[in-house]
């Protein structure tokens, strides 16, 4: 007598967590060598347009940003859109949150609610890479609000010693343009990475994070003078 296979379990999530077998979330180097050059730049010429205009299109056409889907093309499930954008969007919560197991935390918890809510096919949506690098970004901001209340209420670590991960922020020209990122504030900060690691335009940040175009505006403005000051200060 053959005993029946035991019942799949209901809506399992379309992918897994295989240690180990994904790249690290790097390179870091077109991030800070983008915003050294853009601070060096408006230091020399203090020009009054956008801020990020010289970025213009470089970052649509490869690198890490998100790539626009053809209109032609059908609508990806959740399994390709995770297959090509997860270790983008882990990038850019790491800029975020500041440590990798947070920020695939963070991305993992924005594709099972993607996929609890919406199923294995999208069409309900109409940018789902928008929607995820919206909740990516909600999320990240729940993590720092949770981290400076806890912060409040127990003594700071005696000191840091970096994963394995992070060794490629070690080095020094790129290591000087993270730490001054970590001052600007949250809205600065989110501003310039979705600028110049996530190559979106203005009117794209403007709808992610909810702010007018002139407010992104004004908001990258003030955070690379904040950027080119603090690069500026003595070692």
């Amino acid at each position: 007598m053959t005993t029946a296979p035991p019942p799949t379990a209901p809506a399992a999530l379309p992918w897994g967590r295989a240690a180990g077998c994904e790249p690290r979330p790097a390179p870091w180097r077109r991030l800070t060598r983008s915003l050294r050059a853009r601070v060096l730049a408006r230091a020399r010429t203090h020009p009054s347009s956008d801020p990020a205009a010289t970025a213009g299109t470089a970052g649509t056409a490869g690198g890490t940003g998100a790539l626009p889907l053809s209109a032609a093309e059908q609508q990806p499930g959740i399994e390709e859109l995770y297959h090509h954008r997860r270790l983008s969007l882990v990038r850019l919560a790491v800029l975020l949150v500041d440590d990798l197991p947070t920020a695939e935390d963070v991305v993992q918890d924005a594709f099972t609610a993607l996929f609890r809510r919406h199923g294995h096919r999208l069409a309900s949506l109409d940018d789902p890479e928008a929607y995820l690098r919206t909740s990516v970004i909600n999320a990240a901001r729940s993590v720092l609000r949770r981290r400076r209340t806890v912060r409040a209420h127990t003594p700071a670590p005696e000191g840091h010693a970096p994963a394995p991960e992070e060794d490629v922020l070690l080095h020094e020209e790129h290591r000087e343009v993270l730490a001054a990122l970590r001052t600007l504030t949250r809205r600065q900060r989110e501003v310039l990475v979705l600028r110049y690691w996530s190559h979106l335009s203005e009117a794209e940040i403007a709808e992610t994070l909810g702010l007018s175009r002139g407010a992104v505006k004004s908001t990258a403005s003030r955070a690379l003078d904040a950027l080119g000051r603090r690069l500026e200060e003595p070692r």
